[in-house]
């Protein structure tokens, strides 16, 4: 692990890292993730954030070569103007200008999936560019909030 930020405010939570573009960054942003939702007691969101943010740090560990920044926040409709309620929002950065795509992947297929399993997990997604990259988000909602 490079870094990590963490820090707590009036209107949301949050946590942010940056991993090395290393074969062990998989699993180090999936500790860190189960820790920081966990140490928040969003355990209802843990296994799915998990999930997705392994298949989108795998995406940037094949893709990019620099850097992988993960950051989570958790916001709240009333402060931080989400259209949707509670969420937690997730993103996954890296140097690599190229935006994904969402591929339709075969029965046979060992990848392909990632995306995609964004797309129907997640209440909202997208990227965006960045100065040196993109960025891949997600939204989940955040139950009993």
């Amino acid at each position: 692990m490079i870094g990590v930020i963490d820090s707590e405010s009036d209107c949301a939570d949050s946590a942010e890292w940056a991993f090395p573009a290393e074969p062990g960054a998989v699993r180090t942003a999936r500790h860190a993730v189960r820790g920081a939702l966990r140490s928040w007691g969003l355990d209802a969101v843990v296994d799915v954030t998990v999930l997705l943010v392994s298949e989108l740090v795998t995406n940037s560990l094949r893709y990019a070569s620099g850097p992988i920044g993960v950051r989570l926040v958790r916001q709240n409709s009333a402060t931080d103007h989400t259209e949707h309620g509670p969420a937690l929002l997730v993103e996954v950065s890296d140097p690599l200008p190229d935006p994904p795509r969402e591929r339709v992947a075969a029965p046979d297929d060992e990848g392909g999936r990632g995306l995609h399993l964004v797309a129907v997990s997640a209440q909202r997604w997208g990227t965006r560019h960045g100065k040196t990259g993109k960025t891949v988000w997600f939204e989940l909602a955040l139950p009993g909030e």
